[in-house]
């Protein structure tokens, strides 16, 4: 273990964050799947923009909407999405006992 302060050359940014970094963005490109629960329209710019365009710019993620009646993605990305126009509490019982 080692501090990480600004007090030296190692601060955050060392050889070991660089490495964790890098398996982070493998991770991320070949493995996401952006799942937003029962967000309606009221403040898409936080989670429902930046998860539509993160999914476009990754042809390996997924985007998973589950709301009932504002289930929808944009077309650019429909081919890499699950909307589900459904109550969230029986989404969760479904998937918990299947």
């Amino acid at each position: 273990m080692t501090v990480n302060l600004r007090s030296n050359d190692t601060f955050v940014e060392d050889n070991g964050w660089y490495s964790a970094a890098r398996r982070y963005n493998e991770f991320i490109d070949n493995n996401t799947v952006y799942f937003k629960l029962g967000i309606g329209a009221n403040t898409p710019a936080i989670i429902k923009y930046p998860f539509w365009l993160t999914t476009a710019q990754n042809e390996n993620a997924c985007y998973v909407c589950t709301n009932y009646g504002e289930s929808f993605c944009p077309t650019e990305i429909k081919q890499q999405s699950v909307c589900i126009n459904d109550d969230i509490s029986g989404v969760i019982s479904d998937l918990l006992n299947s």
